[in-house]
């Protein structure tokens, strides 16, 4: 049995990072400050905000009241597509620095593939090397962009955040993350609105039962199993420390093939190669 320890999988420039953490998309400015402290009075340490998130202040706060010390936490913030040059995103990014009250951010990611988030990398490529920024990365990368990305820039990205969940598990692209070296990062993990046919579900039930767990612990297990970073949400104490409970437990490979026949290879939002995308990133 594995001991309930957080696990940490170390990225490609050597930085180590917690294989569960807690997002904040969708939490309201009013609640976020309270929800960032229970989370780590619950014992994340990895958290994950974004500019576009609208609540980077309050997780500063919420970092700034928390006994835990700043080095103990991993900080994800992400740039977004308004913020694609050179000039913008640097600025955005020391802006984004100040809201969360800090001299440092631990990983910076691009949010969307859009516009001009190469010359926006490469401004995250020079406040790496400035020592502001820890480790560098992208999120809602395809394959193809991601391997584009990698190619033809100085620094190659930590990770790629991506939709990813029982039902959409991102094995072409996960493979592809493997065979470049990029970490990779499950942004939806419960896979939101249909997290109720996660907890409904016949063989995720039976397996969990066998484990004296929760079918949103497997749903985690799974991903974690898999080597994914995961980063869950919940607005109850409770929940967040079930969320993080799942590293007493393994699953067998028998439960993992059950689980790996869940897979629609569909996104819940709009496919990587949708243009709806950019007009969903600019409304």
């Amino acid at each position: 049995m594995r001991t309930k320890i957080m696990e940490t999988v170390t990225l490609n420039n050597g930085t180590k990072m917690p294989l569960v953490g807690f997002g904040v998309f969708e939490i309201k400015k009013s609640e976020c400050k309270q929800v960032v402290l229970n989370a780590l009075k619950a014992g994340y340490r990895l958290i994950d905000t974004a500019q576009a998130y609208d609540n980077e202040e309050e997780v500063g706060m919420a970092l700034q009241e928390t006994d835990v010390p700043r080095e103990d936490i991993f900080l994800t913030t992400k740039v977004w597509v308004t913020e694609h040059s050179y000039n913008k995103a640097r600025a955005s990014i020391l802006e984004s620095m100040k809201k969360l009250k800090t001299n440092y951010l631990d990983l910076v990611l691009i949010h969307q593939p859009l516009g001009d988030y190469y010359s926006a990398y490469h401004a995250m490529e020079d406040l790496y090397k400035e020592g502001k920024i820890k480790a560098i990365g992208i999120s809602n990368f395809s394959a193809e962009r991601m391997a584009d990305i990698t190619a033809f820039n100085e620094i190659k990205p930590v990770i790629n955040q991506v939709e990813t969940h029982l039902f959409f598990q991102q094995n072409f692209l996960h493979q592809w993350m493997n065979k470049i070296g990029i970490q990779h990062e499950a942004w939806g993990p419960l896979s939101q609105r249909r997290i109720v046919e996660i907890m409904k579900n016949h063989d995720v039930k039976e397996i969990a039962d066998k484990h004296h767990k929760t079918p949103v612990q497997i749903a985690l297990r799974f991903n974690i199993q898999r080597g994914i970073v995961v980063i869950p949400k919940s607005m109850k104490l409770e929940r967040m420390k079930e969320n993080i409970d799942i590293f007493d437990f393994a699953l067998t490979e028998e439960e993992m093939n059950t689980i790996r026949k869940l897979d629609e290879n569909k996104s819940m939002w709009a496919g990587y190669d949708n243009p709806e995308i950019v007009q969903m990133a600019m409304s």
